[in-house]
């Protein structure tokens, strides 16, 4: 992988200009693409592209995909009708090429992907070429071994964080491990300033050509490790999407983070909470071991900084010889030597036995400085379907947390709550029996929880709308079912908290007229 010096970014407007000129967008890639060979982009797959394109010479939308997204040669006089091809090759986003038939021709030194932003912006992630997906694909790829300096554009991983981040305006924002500098483009859209840091300064030097080159703010960017940049300085934002890898050594530097086991997500984590600003947010992507004997819960729990609540949720989990297998062909080294390959397999094997490993964890981490006496701290697994962008969930969860701390069980009672939107309700039982085993609620929007709840737990759900106090609707519950009032009102408390707290209830200020 070449690590040569990259563009300038003198005439990154002017050329901005041109690639909208061109319809070198989200959209106007999936209109000349069509929807199958747009979609096997996104998996590295590049020959449906090459075909849609094929001659380079079917308008300059055409030739900029190959310039930068297939990374072939195109005639320089394509490149000129889509470009400002003099001003690109100046910069350094085009280079010419010797060819053997004497003709004109120029590539790209850059993968530049279009990009579209939550509100419908024309945006340009800019990474090394062949590296704008990582993942299944292998950076490895096209014969080249992986370079400890590579760079990668836009993944999985990175949307994920993108789509669950708080998005409130904010003073400042801290892009921590920026790579090809997305997080740090979509701060620069609700935060006064951002500051971006890397530990590789050629990553710094993409996130400089992604905002610049997607009309974005310029960001403060400070090269090093973890938090050491910035001092003491604090945030009202902090994301990172790390290299939380749990490998062998710090081979490359995208994915590695040459710290033993998960002690660069723990260290993240911990040291996140002094360097925020009450009420501000940190989120993070993450692994954690799974060790035997220890319980994961605790394990992520206890790296919870003093002054934070926190919402830690394991999305997936790999047994340690598919974590090895996905990390291995990342790499690319899948295509190596099989005697090199058995070896990196092996010295991945001997990692996780030293250390008792016996899965990885993936997930979502969320801090929030609220220097409660008493953090609420939630840990949980939840691997099924979302609906993202959540950052607005996010916001309600810990909304939901203050309520519960500030309410006993006496005055949640006297609480007037409504049903949230899109919760429906399905009853699971043998077929015409009386009455259901029991009763779920499944929620439709955000993080798509189902809960069981019994009969009682039901009725009430679906009486809340603002108008009665939760009291009230318990004891009009048990004149119907004829209970005891009383003893109903002492056990239905738990289940109000959880109703609220996994977001099925809401609380409103009441009563709703």
């Amino acid at each position: 992988m070449s690590t040569t010096s990259l563009p300038s970014s003198d005439h990154a407007a002017e050329i901005r200009a041109a690639l909208l000129a061109a319809g070198f967008t989200a959209d106007g890639l999936l209109d000349l693409l069509g929807a199958p060979a747009y979609a096997a982009l996104a998996r590295s797959e590049t020959v449906p592209a090459l075909r849609a394109t094929r001659g380079g010479g079917d308008g300059p939308l055409a030739a900029l995909v190959r310039l930068f997204l297939l990374q072939q040669p195109v005639a320089y006089e394509h490149a000129a009708a889509a470009l400002p091809a003099e001003a690109a090759l100046a910069d350094g986003w085009l280079r010419r090429e010797d060819a053997a038939d004497g003709e004109d021709t120029v590539r790209a030194t850059v993968d530049v992907r279009p990009y579209g932003g939550p509100d419908g912006e024309d945006w340009f992630i800019v990474s090394d070429l062949g590296c704008a997906v990582g993942g299944a694909g292998g950076i490895g790829g096209q014969g080249r071994q992986a370079d400890t300096a590579v760079v990668l554009g836009v993944g999985g991983a990175s949307t994920t964080l993108a789509g669950i981040t708080v998005r409130t305006p904010v003073g400042s924002a801290l892009d921590l491990g920026a790579g090809s500098g997305l997080q740090a483009l979509h701060a620069a859209q609700h935060a006064t300033r951002v500051t971006a840091t890397d530990v590789n300064p050629r990553a710094l030097e993409f996130t400089r050509l992604t905002l610049a080159l997607s009309g974005a703010p310029e960001a403060e960017l400070l090269a090093g490790s973890l938090f050491e940049p910035v001092g003491d300085a604090t945030y009202d934002l902090i994301v990172s999407n790390p290299p939380f890898v749990i490998s062998p050594g710090a081979r490359l530097t995208y994915r590695d983070g040459g710290m033993g086991g998960d002690d660069l997500c723990r260290t993240l984590v911990q040291e996140a909470g002094a360097h925020l600003n009450p009420g501000g947010y940190a989120q993070f992507l993450g692994n954690w071991q799974h060790v035997e004997g220890e319980d994961w819960h605790d394990r992520v729990r206890s790296w919870v900084p003093r002054g934070c609540d926190a919402w830690i949720v394991q999305r997936d989990v790999q047994d340690v010889t598919q974590y090895a297998e996905l990390w291995l062909r990342d790499a690319g080294d899948h295509r190596t030597d099989p005697a090199e390959y058995a070896r990196r397999y092996e010295d991945w094997l001997d990692e996780f036995e030293a250390r008792k490993t016996k899965s990885v964890g993936f997930g979502w981490i969320t801090l929030r400085r609220s220097d409660a006496a008493e953090p609420s701290i939630v840990v949980e697994e939840w691997p099924h379907s979302v609906e993202q962008p959540l950052g607005e969930t996010v916001l309600a969860h810990f909304a939901r947390q203050d309520y519960l701390r500030r309410h006993d069980d006496a005055s949640l009672l006297e609480g007037y709550f409504v049903l949230a939107g899109e919760v429906v309700q399905e009853q699971v039982g043998a077929p015409g029996a009386e009455d259901p085993e029991h009763v779920v609620l499944r929620q439709n929007r955000g993080m798509r929880r189902a809960t069981k709840v019994d009969t009682v737990g039901a009725g009430f759900a679906g009486v809340c709308d603002g108008s009665l106090t939760a009291g009230r609707i318990l004891d009009a519950i048990a004149q119907l079912v004829q209970e005891d009032p009383v003893v109903l009102r002492d056990r239905t408390p738990e289940a109000i908290r959880m109703l609220v707290e996994q977001g099925f209830l809401e609380p409103v200020t009441g009563p709703a007229r």
